[in-house]
């Protein structure tokens, strides 16, 4: 199935949803998941992406929410397929993860030798209760 890019940024660039019914089509499939939309933006943008869309304007939201969909676009046909969407949120959450590990490298690694020892592990996550 294709969805056309223009439901999806016209979905998500009105700026912060309030209320579920904001983001949902009329008649279309409700489905469970957490409350609130910042899992939503979080999956969709990644984390610190999603941090930086909550302080835009919703003029300012809509036009780099249509890059984004540009990108998301691979085959440039002017519609999102769902393959598409699955790539885009596994690349984005895979981003998060690299991330998440470089940063918190330097809090394990406490000789800098390029590697963590059960040591340094122990160390780093349990610190002066061992």
């Amino acid at each position: 199935k294709a969805l056309p890019a223009l439901l999806l940024l016209a979905a998500g660039a009105l700026g912060k949803p309030t209320a579920r019914q904001e983001r949902a089509r009329p008649g279309a499939a409700q489905h469970e998941d957490r409350p609130g939309f910042q899992y939503d933006h979080e999956a969709f943008l990644g984390k610190e992406e999603a941090r930086s869309f909550d302080q835009l304007s919703p003029e300012e939201s809509r036009e780099r929410l249509g890059k984004i969909v540009d990108r998301i676009d691979d085959n440039k046909d002017g519609y999102i397929t769902t393959e598409e969407l699955k790539t885009w949120i596994k690349r984005v959450q895979k981003r998060y993860i690299y991330e998440n590990v470089a940063k918190v490298w330097k809090d394990y690694d406490l000789n800098k030798d390029d590697k963590i020892a059960w040591e340094e592990y122990k160390r780093a996550t349990y610190g002066y209760y061992l």
